[in-house]
């Protein structure tokens, strides 16, 4: 078995393709360190269990000794990046851009190793900045607009009549030139970024280096069985989140994707998986069962065996013996008077109204274990009292003293 063997196996689950397999098997067996590009759009510093997918292989190849090179797109994000919107982004200030770049280096950290060894921080504004606008024509010369237009995000918008800025076209241009000034050797993405790294390869080819090449990454379903996971959706799993929430939302995922959770986010082996997706075809406590040995090994990963095991009792407990969690969230209240609806509007300002009277008609409101549907009843509430909403969130009520 080749040093590219030994790497590549393991990546192998969550890998969907790799583009240039040979160029990269080489480059592994070399024993040379690798350059991997991992570059970010500083509009929205939040990551996910997806994301995470694309962290843990960078991470592992980090234990092999490669460099992973974290590039802080704040030129690009100036232009913003138009993958899957259908309309032109909000211009972020320097601030704005900078706080993010901040948020960010704190969230990769949670999975990346962040030794100077295995970790270099770049941003390409080092190199955008001072480019003369001679050598940045150059460069969209190399690139036509019959390619740009290729993307299925341009020719959507143009087919609905909407506006295409032309910073927006250049942004694959600019990210591609990343790929060059960086001096990539791999890049990880998902299926949406592939268009843009493949310009990457273009310009390190038409500019006298070697093309880097490119692993994509299975895309698994949000919490809720729909899309990849997104913010926008609600449907994700947070990097960031305190393992007693990882755990209950991981609990929340339809049983028939415990196998597919399990095999992308976390490290039970493969039989382990093939186990627990046999286990949920069962239904029932098996399936039950199967989904609290994902949610465990997915916790752990991030906080440890002990606290993975703490979650599991205190979910068991909760779920099963009908007990209260031992640390809840609380909302401070004017008056121990209110309405219902408005109890509810002031413990769950995350939801929309209409979604708080659907909790209210589906008996998924109580408060100290009484039932709630009328969104107009008058209450009284103790200080004290827990609110419960839904099958997984409590809410303590404190009044003024």
């Amino acid at each position: 078995m080749t040093r590219a063997d030994d790497i590549l196996r393991p990546m192998r689950r969550t890998i969907d393709t790799i583009i240039d397999e040979d160029a990269l098997r080489d480059r592994l067996d070399s024993g040379a360190q690798l350059r991997i590009k991992y570059g970010v759009d500083l509009t929205a510093p939040d990551l996910h269990l997806g994301h995470a997918v694309n962290l843990w292989l960078m991470r592992h190849l980090q234990e092999h000794g490669h460099r992973v090179v974290f590039l802080l797109g704040d030129l690009t994000t100036r232009v913003g990046d138009p993958t899957g919107k259908s309309e032109t982004r909000p211009v972020l200030t320097d601030a704005q851009i900078d706080e993010n770049a901040r948020a960010f280096l704190t969230q990769v950290s949670l999975v990346l190793d962040t030794s100077p060894e295995v970790f270099e921080v770049r941003r390409n504004s080092e190199w955008f900045d001072r480019m003369p606008v001679a050598e940045l024509l150059t460069l969209f010369s190399m690139t036509t607009h019959a390619q740009l237009m290729a993307r299925d995000m341009f020719r959507d918008r143009l087919a609905q009549g909407r506006e295409i800025a032309l910073h927006e076209l250049t942004y694959p241009v600019l990210q591609g030139y990343d790929s060059f000034a960086m001096d990539s050797d791999l890049t990880i993405v998902g299926s949406d970024q592939l268009f843009n790294e493949m310009m990457g390869r273009q310009y390190q080819q038409r500019l006298g280096s070697r093309p880097q090449s490119l692993i994509t990454t299975v895309i698994t379903p949000g919490l809720d069985g729909g899309p990849k996971q997104s913010k926008s959706l609600g449907n994700y799993i947070a990097l960031t989140d305190m393992a007693g929430d990882k755990f209950g939302k991981a609990m929340s995922l339809p049983d028939d994707l415990t196998g597919v959770w399990a095999s992308a986010y976390t490290t039970l082996d493969d039989a382990r998986v093939a186990e627990l997706t046999t286990a949920s075809a069962r239904g029932g406590r098996d399936a039950r069962d199967a989904k609290l040995a994902m949610a465990e090994a997915l916790v752990a990963r991030y906080h440890g065996a002990d606290a993975a095991a703490r979650e599991r009792e205190a979910f068991l407990r909760v779920f099963s013996e009908g007990a209260t969690p031992e640390t809840t969230d609380a909302v401070q209240l004017t008056s121990p008077v209110l309405t219902t609806l408005a109890l509810l509007e002031l413990a769950r300002p995350d939801l929309s109204g209409s979604a708080r009277r659907r909790l209210l008609a589906q008996g998924a409101v109580r408060v100290d274990g009484t039932l709630l549907t009328d969104p107009d009843l008058a209450l009284t509430v103790r200080d004290g009292s827990i609110l419960r909403t839904g099958r997984r969130t409590w809410t303590r009520l404190d009044l003024p003293a």
